[in-house]
């Protein structure tokens, strides 16, 4: 008899409901006793009595499956397939629970061994590079806008680069784009990287759940969409070298495997929980020094691989909660005024204390809003008032902290 091919089975197992996949009134004593992996995630789990059922934990909710007639669950690949390729089965009842770190963990940080320009790390995160002092630290802002360029933002972005805004140095003003595929005019895409706007990824579809996938998702998703660039906006892949995972969910350790083994130089991905004093940017040789808000994030070491951290937006003296995005912050009740007052202070926590890089990431949202988009502006005019701040690409700012050079070294910079 012939066999049916593994990607029909597939298919018909990822219509759950159809295929004896749907929660029964006799399995709740099993779903019961069966717990959720801690910090995994959402993700399908073998049942340790039988190869062939597995679970669909769901906020760490698990829900029982079983695998069609004459699969068996693979607990490797996450998938019922023949008996003969499934790896599974019943856990060893006196196997004892590993006291031993596994070896591949990326350790605490070493500044004795991690040095730049190759590699940048700090205790808590918040040590400026080159061992400069706050008042010699240019304070770099970072904007940058996720997803597709279109008529309903393009001239809401450039509007705020325009010719009129100049850094301290006489150079205009410049902005990251993490750029997603749907709804996108790569016409308008070109001409930001014409005028010299940092061009990155943010994966072609956009998916939920993708910090969940496997290699060849990753690939997919983000070297996909830089292959898009290359060919419709005309961007040279040497020149697309940083990337941004969906929903700030980094894809654990499998997406900075893509991110090392397609030559990407920074991911930027990654949240920080309200912090007192800002995080700056680290490779990631060594352990993440701040809390993982994501609960996502890489756990081996990936030398010389940069991380641009969000920090969390937010002032005790006024509403708007703590947010990565800045549209994600409740503002909608306030005036211009109020929202540059809200961004100044916000702003004050790095450039008063360690000069951490404020970054501005944004949606289109935010343009929507006359009152949000004109306090932005206000803001950015009273920046650039201040001789020492720096509105920069992520990739410049890189560049400067491999290299650190105190502000009166910048004129010519």
């Amino acid at each position: 008899m012939r066999q049916l091919p593994v990607c029909v089975i597939l298919s018909a197992c990822a219509l759950l409901p159809f295929v004896n996949c749907q929660r029964r009134s006799d399995d709740k004593k099993e779903e019961v006793e069966f717990v959720c992996p801690e910090g995994q995630g959402n993700g399908n789990f073998a049942d340790p009595a039988t190869c062939r059922r597995f679970y669909q934990c769901v906020d760490n909710y698990p829900y029982l499956n079983r695998c069609p007639s004459g699969l068996y669950f693979d607990d490797i690949n996450k998938l019922c397939t023949f008996k003969n390729e499934a790896r599974c089965g019943p856990l060893p009842a006196t196997i004892a629970p590993s006291t031993e770190p596994p070896q591949d963990l990326a350790q605490k940080c070493d500044t004795s061994k991690c040095v730049l320009p190759y590699c940048f790390c700090s205790r808590d995160g918040t040590i400026i590079p080159g061992g400069l002092d706050p008042e010699d630290t240019p304070q770099m802002i970072l904007v940058t806008f996720d997803g597709a360029i279109n008529l309903n933002n393009f001239e809401k972005y450039t509007h705020l680069f325009n010719d009129k805004r100049r850094n301290p140095n006489g150079c205009e003003l410049k902005a990251t784009f993490f750029i997603s595929h749907e709804y996108c005019d790569y016409n308008m895409v070109q001409e930001l990287a014409h005028y010299g706007h940092e061009i990155g990824v943010e994966t072609v579809s956009l998916q939920q759940g993708l910090q969940d996938k496997g290699y060849e998702e990753w690939v997919g998703e983000m070297i996909g969409m830089r292959e898009i660039l290359q060919h419709f906006a005309n961007i040279s892949r040497a020149d697309i070298v940083g990337m941004r995972a969906p929903f700030l969910k980094p894809g654990r350790n499998t997406q900075y495997e893509v991110v090392e083994d397609f030559g990407f130089i920074y991911d930027s991905s990654v949240g920080v929980p309200p912090l007192r004093t800002p995080v700056w940017p680290y490779t990631l040789d060594y352990k993440i020094s701040h809390e993982c808000k994501s609960g996502t994030c890489p756990t081996k070491s990936f030398p010389g691989i940069w991380e641009v951290p969000l920090n969390a937006h937010y002032v005790e003296t006024y509403e708007g909660g703590h947010c990565p995005y800045l549209d994600q912050c409740v503002l909608h009740n306030h005036d211009k005024d109020d929202v540059f007052e809200w961004l100044q202070e916000d702003f004050y926590r790095s450039y008063k204390q360690n000069r951490a890089p404020y970054m501005l990431p944004f949606h289109t949202n935010w343009f929507q809003l006359k009152e949000l988009e004109d306090g932005l502006h206000k803001f950015v005019d009273w920046v650039l008032t201040l001789d020492d701040v720096w509105f920069v690409t992520v990739t410049q700012a890189l560049t400067w902290m491999t290299d650190p050079r105190p502000v009166k070294d910048l004129a010519n910079y």
